[in-house]
């Protein structure tokens, strides 16, 4: 995949262009990891990167060490960068934090009344409903992804926004949730998860939501981890995260 833009990226001088391409290597870099694009444990070039970026090695080694600091790369001195692989282990630290600040967000949403964020939380119900009972699981995997986001922002707290963010990177969320989903009868469950947290936010019960929330984090953490390989096993089909 070739990088579009101004032939790809074109270097100048000054600190401030230095840093928009840096950020820009960045933020290309983290969404094709997220996205699952560029697959765990897959090693990652500098020089290849820097070629197609259009820029030195500079800003892309830059970019790498900001990566490592995000959890989405390993770099691995005389050896090579990688993008990260969690272990099992991992992973169920990272839902434990992210089951943690949803929970929080759900309970503060709730304390906010009748905000825009709900309208829109029962608007994206409705389409995750029609995605299921079509069986899209493509379609509700995004609606997922838009759910949590909204009841995060919904939440009106910088501080956490800031956090979960970086937790949902690590996470690279939006590959793992359609693992989740492939259980069978999770999607299904997982709608009306959702329906009864927006219905405790709506009713201003902070207390049941963030509990509620937290059983639902729980529960797409427990399909997530059946729906993963067996530690030492090989994958069958090569769709791990599919």
């Amino acid at each position: 995949m070739r990088y579009q833009g101004a032939g790809s990226v074109t270097e100048a001088t000054g600190g401030s262009a230095s840093s928009s391409i840096q950020a820009t290597v960045i933020a290309e870099m983290r969404g094709r990891i997220i996205s699952g694009e560029i697959e765990p444990g897959r090693p990652l070039s500098e020089l290849a990167l820097a070629e197609e970026f259009g820029v030195s090695r500079t800003p892309v080694r830059e970019a790498l060490k900001q990566l490592q600091t995000e959890g989405l790369v390993e770099i691995r001195p005389r050896v090579g960068t990688f993008v990260t692989t969690p272990s099992r282990r991992e992973l169920t630290e990272l839902f434990e934090m992210k089951e943690l600040l949803e929970g929080a967000a759900a309970r503060l949403l709730a304390q906010r009344g009748r905000v825009p964020e709900i309208d829109r939380l029962q608007e994206n119900l409705k389409e995750a409903d029609a995605a299921v009972a079509r069986d899209d699981r493509e379609r509700y995997a995004e609606l997922v992804g838009e759910f949590h986001d909204l009841l995060i922002t919904g939440a009106d707290n910088n501080k956490l926004e800031a956090h979960y963010r970086m937790l949902m990177n690590q996470l690279a969320y939006s590959r793992l949730v359609k693992t989740s989903l492939s259980r069978p009868g999770r999607p299904l469950q997982s709608d009306r998860e959702h329906h009864l947290v927006v219905e405790l936010i709506t009713e201003k019960d902070g207390d049941s939501a963030e509990q509620v929330m937290r059983e639902h984090v729980r529960a797409s953490r427990r399909a997530l981890m059946a729906g993963l390989p067996t530690p030492g096993a090989q994958p069958s089909d090569g769709k791990e995260g599919a």
